[in-house]
């Protein structure tokens, strides 16, 4: 696992940090390299100082635009199910957002695509990631339910917003051996977490729990 350059987090206790960790951990998350990335990732980066002390709480916070940074449990839940099948190469992230989950991935596979639909958020955490020498994330503005279809296939794709249905055009840029989709399915509300897994032309479907994300639209918004 690659180190992740952590510049910046000494400014928050190392005890919150730690009482994060345990209670993702007692929530059922059992990855020690997804534990490790969440505790050395500096969380309070990617929101507003103002919400800073609130970081390392498991809960969303506001990022701006209508968009939220996830709750670490969710970014731990996901990242954990895309892992659980062995290393993956090539990953792609749908909703870049504050590029919270962009970082977290970032240590853990060889190459992060991410595309966000949102200017202001697009290049603030190209900004941001860029301050964290985190060079193996490529980052793009892009309707996210089009995917990238240029730099697939992926071995894995995780979506941070939730569609009304799965976009058939990610399920189509999925490594055909293999490939693993985690995404919420069910737009606005209470989601269905899901897992889908690619042999083929053939995809398996895994419900994994009910969630609450933001809802996965259409267009660029400059």
């Amino acid at each position: 696992m690659k180190e992740i350059d952590i510049h910046g987090i000494g400014m928050t206790s190392r005890r919150t940090r730690e009482r994060l960790i345990n209670r993702l951990s007692d929530q059922g998350i059992d990855s020690t390299d997804v534990l490790e990335v969440i505790r050395n990732t500096p969380r309070h980066l990617f929101v507003d100082e103002a919400l800073s002390h609130r970081a390392y709480e498991d809960t969303a916070l506001p990022i701006g635009f209508g968009q939220t940074l996830s709750q670490p449990y969710i970014v731990a839940r996901m990242t954990q199910a895309l892992m659980a099948a062995g290393p993956l190469d090539r990953v792609l992230e749908i909703g870049t957002g504050s590029g919270y989950q962009t970082a977290v991935l970032s240590p853990l596979v060889k190459k992060v695509y991410s595309v966000e639909r949102i200017k202001p958020l697009h290049e603030r955490a190209k900004k941001l990631l860029r301050t964290l020498s985190i060079h193996n994330a490529q980052l793009k503005l892009s309707d996210g339910g089009m995917g990238w279809s240029v730099m697939s296939p992926f071995d894995g794709i995780i979506v941070t917003a939730a569609p009304d249905q799965i976009p058939e055009e990610l399920l189509q840029q999925l490594s055909e051996g293999n490939g693993r989709l985690i995404i919420p399915v069910g737009g606005r509300g209470v989601q269905d977490l899901l897992l889908i897994t690619r042999q083929g032309d053939t995809f398996k479907k895994e419900m994994l729990e009910a969630v609450r994300l933001v809802p996965l639209l259409d267009g660029v918004q400059k």
